[in-house]
């Protein structure tokens, strides 16, 4: 039997380019959708039958009953949020016991994490990062501290010793760093404790062994990761990151899987540039331009609710995305959004402290002077269109822009948050 690849789906900017609608509407192609890092930070929002739903922690496929899903390994989980998203799944009559499986070794989010991300983070002044106060930054730590409690240790006898020791040990950083944690702290560990209940009803699985089964068995997987490509740990403009590999190579540590099993990478791109939080932004707008796309385009964090910041789209670093994650197809979202734009900017070059280039710069605070190319904007609405062919002469002109500028091509078009209002080409 022929052995199937694992397609991975994942975001090539800042994050919110539309994940989770793209996955849901790729999600009839295979038999697995497994999440490969990132938690509750994330914000995966779906559009069905005119209702909006959003996921953290789960993977986007949870809404095809017969769709197996897989929480990996690198995925740190909020069991507090965890038991909210099954809680309005269940709501909507699914059965997640039934389709949704959790890697042991992924890590626990514990709710001093919670705290210890807002401690670092108020203590840093002008200098915040954007965190989402999620615990994501300090569960991380945790793990690579090798301190962390994974999903395994709940089925251990001595969990509540090893969750006692280690939220001794948060407790006393926070109150090293004068951080008050009277109020918050009891009613919060009260509700996480509770919330293990829904967790515990999952199956616990050694995911790096059952996707590997899947895959000899010639089922077809698909990776969805989170964030963005220039919030990478590694790859992303330091230290304004996400605290996981948020690119392609994720997927492999992130499912505990064999990089010859790759196949298709599909990268998803926003029609125009939006980032939540601090950090280098090099086309963003901060004029009526910017505040045009921020309220068309509905840029308000699925995650936190705050408002994103909005600028034109950036082929500088879309190449450089490209080009790490080893892209094959686009899925470009959201430049319906940009309909009644007489002209759209889309930057080509940056100049450098005064020298033009191409290269994404590795320092965060050198000064960067976006060049841009115009084009003509199509002035019409789009998001009715059903086939390529519907589509406007200056919307086709966009696509085969950015096409013949990253040699990549755009396989995918949505056209508005509804999993129908998809184009395939």
């Amino acid at each position: 039997m022929e052995h199937k690849k694992i397609d991975i789906v994942l975001g090539l900017q800042w994050g919110d380019e539309g994940k989770g609608k793209i996955v849901d509407a790729v999600t009839p192609n295979y038999d697995v959708v497994a999440r490969f890092q990132g938690g509750p930070n994330a914000g995966h929002s779906l559009e069905f039958n005119g209702i909006r739903h959003v996921l953290h922690i789960i993977p986007s496929g949870i809404f095809h009953k017969e769709k197996i899903n897989v929480i990996g390994n690198g995925v740190v989980i909020d069991p507090i949020t965890f038991k909210e998203e099954i809680d309005a799944l269940e709501a909507m009559g699914l059965t997640p016991t039934a389709n949704l499986f959790i890697s042991k070794k992924a890590h626990l989010i514990l709710p001093t994490h919670k705290l210890l991300d807002a401690a670092y983070e108020s203590r840093k002044g002008d200098q915040k990062i954007g965190s989402t106060l999620k615990g994501i930054g300090p569960t991380y730590t945790d793990k690579t501290a090798r301190t962390g409690l994974r999903v395994c240790d709940l089925l251990s006898d001595t969990f509540n010793d090893k969750y006692q020791k280690a939220k001794a040990q948060h407790i006393e950083l926070l109150d090293q760093l004068h951080f008050d944690h009277s109020t918050m702290l009891p009613d919060l560990d009260q509700k996480w404790l509770a919330s293990l209940a829904t967790l515990r009803k999952f199956t616990f699985i050694d995911s790096e062994y059952e996707l590997y089964d899947y895959i000899q068995g010639g089922k077809s997987v698909l990776a969805e990761g989170a964030q963005g490509t220039m919030l990478d740990l590694e790859f992303g403009a330091y230290p304004f990151v996400t605290s996981s590999n948020t690119i392609a190579a994720g997927a492999f540590t992130g499912l505990g899987l064999d990089p010859h099993f790759a196949g298709k990478v599909l990268g998803i791109v926003k029609g125009y540039c939006t980032r939540v939080g601090s950090g280098p932004f090099p086309t963003e707008l901060f004029d009526a331009t910017g505040e045009q796309l921020r309220k068309q385009g509905n840029e308000y964090g699925a995650t936190t609710g705050r408002p994103r910041r909005c600028g034109w789209l950036d082929l500088v670093a879309l190449k450089y995305a490209l080009m790490i994650n080893g892209v094959t197809d686009i899925a470009l979202t959201k430049a319906d959004v940009m309909s009644n734009f007489e002209t759209i900017q889309i930057c080509t070059a940056y100049k450098v402290n005064g020298e033009l280039t191409t290269k994404m710069p590795t320092a965060s605070d050198v000064d960067i002077e976006p060049v841009y190319t115009p084009l003509k904007g199509w002035m019409q609405d789009v998001s009715q269109c059903k086939t390529y062919e519907e589509l406007p002469q200056a919307f086709k002109d966009y696509i085969q822009f950015i096409e013949q500028e990253t040699r990549t091509k755009i396989s995918i078009v949505s056209l508005g948050p509804d999993r129908d209002a998809t184009i395939f080409r």
